[in-house]
């Protein structure tokens, strides 16, 4: 996905810069040097004045680049002898130990701009707003809605310059006009944009211009988080064949029916998670699947063939985790037990220094690692992961491609000799492998085998759930350095210029924990044994073939635990009917895109409607009328229309749509069934009058996922439960918040009289709170996972429970 091209001709690059190092402007010019102490040649090329550097390239490569660094200069002016002719254009820079830097411009009156832009250089440089300016429009009938400063991010480099936003383009200028006076992207053309958070700050703005999932058309990062959201604001506004982005529970949804492959849920996942290709500390990444690096035959009906998934690639070691998890328990505050990430540039790089070599070099300061230590066998790389002290690096999409052009030395590079004599050149491949091609292809064929597709949601667990951070990260064995976590640090509080610069190189450089997208544990994958899964591009889905032939395991059979509706009777504790889905798996009874009814009688179902674009997250039902929430960020009110006489099937008209920002995920409806409270994902309440489909309120609650809602039986007051582990009161008529009341852990739903409030708990404890006085009066054994869902009674002497457990509580209230 990183540009894969031969070197260019041209020695200058951006990847010459350091960190925070901006390219500002370039002279026509002469080096001028002494030969044998006598003779004074000339070298013409062009002279860089970058914020911390000056670069001098020759015109001729067989001449080295010249890179002179601002803060080794002792002085920085003209030569004594400019009065001369051959030297009256020049200037002479003075480095310590005497060595003498002498170049001659093209221009007589740029000497006196060149040393005053050097002297401003080594006080301050940010020069952009003097430089930029938004004049370059396509044409004059565009109109202006924003113009800032920000800086466009591409693999170890971000170069600065302004971005300007019109109702037809997005502009961006380099302040240096490098690599083109003016990038531009036009709206109509884009298909979707992403905010992204880059250096762990909330600053990215990705941008493509096709289905593609990894390679965008700019990356832009921004000075501060307004800008971006603003940013965002405009071009959403003017996109015109945007595709809309699905939730990860939606991905999940559709990768647990089989309708996306494997490869395609984890591209998704690594999308959804900030992951891009223009930022290679946090580029996209891949497990590894293979564990077999030796057999001449790939067998993958052997489940010892494959790497443990449901550790990570520390912990598949038992001797090496020993030795950490020691260091680990003697560790003082803040402790981890890696002290190297999974996925970090230098990983990335080691595995594409052969089609990349430029970024390697300018990571490696201008040379390749050393021989011994390149990537230079599958098996060996594999063995390290699992024996090494400090190896734990996982793998990149490449290896599930179709382009083996990373594992070839293609372009001849010079690479050196190992220790033992050897020449380091294409990649060694395992035995069970014919050549590059047939190794790629054997490893798309194990990514999507059946041993996988039955694991994989527990290496998502890791990496992108609920094992990632907490005490399931530590239980887990999967804790690393605090600095590659989001909110591991504030930059944004560390005054000091050095300080900040070293940290962010830090955390740029060592590997960032991907964006925690499940905070629960993700369902396993429930499909039938195909005969193949055919490999498709990023953008299209998947269908799988058919199943297998009769005699062998059927599809309803494999998913009867996890796609079935079971109805029990509450006086005998005992099951009477279970219904069979036969084209999908249930996660929670209320997750599903249709609606299904069914008579309850005859154990049969009746009639289907297509509800929503996405998962319905909740449904509330009242007479004749159907709410239902959904991941699309709608809820939606149906109107029941009856059968009539002739036996025409009943049917649902909707009578309105009610728009939210962002996913909704749950609803409930007050007494009078006039008033519907929403909460949505990103913890924000709207209170609605259902009667004109009108909104009260909306209202910012908590700082994360709204779990549960209802009001209070006199609809004066409106209950909520978050991530956040809060429970907040607020007034129905004003919308203010009047009481707010933490619990030690997230409350996952609860039913309350006004006053009194039962709640189940993250861990499975039932719990009794006096709302009024704040406190808990009873805590109560329940489940041993989290309560799910909860039901009781109207005169509140009955409640049943339902718990991750897969466990159904009845409960009886005692006076």
């Amino acid at each position: 996905w990183i540009q894969r091209r031969p070197l260019q001709r041209k020695m200058f690059s951006l990847l010459l810069l350091n960190l925070e190092e901006y390219y500002f402007e370039q002279h026509t010019a002469n080096y001028i040097f002494n030969k044998d102490g006598r003779e004074r040649r000339k070298i013409r090329g062009s002279l860089k004045i970058c914020s911390k550097s000056v670069i001098f390239e020759p015109d001729e490569i067989s001449h080295p680049i010249i890179k002179i660094p601002l803060r080794d200069c002792i002085k920085i002016e003209a030569p004594e002898d400019s009065d001369t002719n051959d030297f009256y254009a020049g200037y002479v820079i003075f480095l310590k130990g005497k060595t003498e830097y002498l170049f001659q411009l093209d221009v007589a009156g740029k000497v006196d701009d060149v040393l005053h832009t050097l002297h401003q250089v080594r006080i301050q440089f940010d020069m952009m707003a003097n430089v930029c300016s938004s004049s370059r429009f396509q044409n004059v009938s565009e109109t202006l809605h924003m113009e800032c400063k920000a800086e466009m991010v591409t693999p170890l480099v971000t170069n600065p310059g302004l971005v300007c936003i019109t109702d037809a383009n997005l502009y961006f200028q380099p302040l240096n006009g490098y690599p083109k006076p003016v990038v531009q992207v036009m709206l109509h053309s884009v298909r979707r944009i992403y905010k992204r958070r880059h250096g762990l700050l909330p600053l990215g703005l990705e941008v493509f211009c096709t289905e593609n999932n990894l390679c965008s058309d700019i990356y832009l990062k921004f000075y501060n988080t307004q800008d971006r959201d603003n940013a965002y604001f405009f071009m959403a506004t003017y996109l015109e064949n945007h595709v809309t982005e699905h939730t990860a529970e939606s991905y999940m949804l559709q990768w647990q029916r089989g309708h996306i492959s494997n490869y395609q849920y984890l591209l998704h996942l690594n999308n959804l998670a900030d992951r891009s290709c223009n930022d290679l500390s946090q580029y996209p990444v891949f497990p590894w699947i293979i564990a077999d690096y030796s057999s001449s035959e790939l067998d993958l009906t052997k489940p010892e063939t494959f790497r443990d998934l449901s550790k990570p690639v520390g912990a598949l070691n038992k001797e090496r985790l020993e030795r950490l998890l020691i260091r680990y328990r003697e560790m003082p505050e803040p402790k981890f037990m890696y002290g190297s990430h999974y996925s970090s540039p230098g990983y990335v790089l080691f595995y594409l220094v052969r089609v990349a070599p430029e970024y390697m070099l300018c990571l490696q300061n201008g040379k390749f690692d050393h021989p011994d230590r390149m990537f230079n066998s599958i098996a060996e790389t594999w063995k390290n992961c699992l024996d090494g002290a400090t190896d734990f690096k996982e793998l990149i999409p490449e290896f599930y491609e179709n382009d083996s052009s990373f594992l070839l030395n293609s372009l001849k590079l010079d690479l050196g000799k190992t220790q033992g004599g050897k020449i380091v050149d294409n990649v060694e491949l395992p035995p069970w492998a014919s050549d590059a091609e047939d190794f790629l292809q054997k490893s798309q064929d194990a990514l999507e085998s059946q041993y996988v597709s039955e694991h994989l949601h527990e290496w998502i667990d890791l990496v992108f759930g609920y094992k990632q951070k907490g005490n399931e990260a530590i239980a887990a064995q999967n804790v690393f350095h605090p600095l590659t976590y989001e909110g591991g640090v504030d930059l944004n509080s560390i005054m000091d210029p050095n300080e900040r610069v070293a940290l962010l190189t830090q955390i740029l450089e060592f590997g960032q924990t991907p964006k925690q997208l499940f905070t629960i544990p993700h369902p396993r994958r429930i499909i039938p044994k195909f005969k193949s899964f055919p490999r498709a591009s990023s953008h299209d889905f998947s269908m799988p073939e058919s199943p297998v032939s009769p005699g062998e395991e059927s599809f309803e059979d494999l998913t009867e635990e996890n796609s079935t509706l079971k109805m029990f009777s509450a006086e005998s504790k005992m099951l009477q009917r279970s219904i069979s889905f036969s084209n999908m798996s249930i996660i929670k009874l209320n997750i599903v895109i249709f609606f299904y009814f069914y008579s309850i009688a005859f154990a049969r179902r009746q009639d289907t409607l297509m509800g929503h674009d996405d998962a319905v997250s909740k449904i509330c039902w009242h007479n004749d009328r159907l709410y239902s929430a959904s991941w699309d960020s709608t809820v939606k009110v149906w109107q029941c229309i009856p059968a009539d006489l002739l036996g025409t099937k009943k049917r649902f008209e909707l009578l309105a749509e009610l728009e939210h920002d962002v996913s909704v995920n749950t609803i409930n409806l007050n007494a009078a069934y006039t008033l519907l409270a929403s909460g949505t994902k990103e913890g924000s309440i709207s209170i609605w009058d259902v009667t004109t489909a009108s909104i009260l309120h909306q209202l910012p609650c908590h700082s994360g996922t709204v779990s549960d809602a209802a009001f209070s039986p006199d609809s004066r007051h409106l209950l909520s439960t978050g991530e956040d582990g809060y429970f907040k009161v607020t007034d129905v008529q004003t919308g203010m918040i009047i009481s707010s009341m933490r619990s030690e852990e997230p409350q996952r739903c609860f039913k309350w009289d006004g006053n009194t409030v039962l709640s189940g708990s993250q861990s499975g404890e039932l719990l009794v709170w006096d709302i009024v006085g704040g406190k808990i009066i009873e805590r109560i054994a329940g489940h041993t996972g989290a309560v799910t869902c909860m039901w009781m009674n109207e005169r509140c002497s009955s409640i049943i429970t339902g718990g991750e457990d897969r466990q159904i509580m009845f409960w009886k209230q005692q006076y």
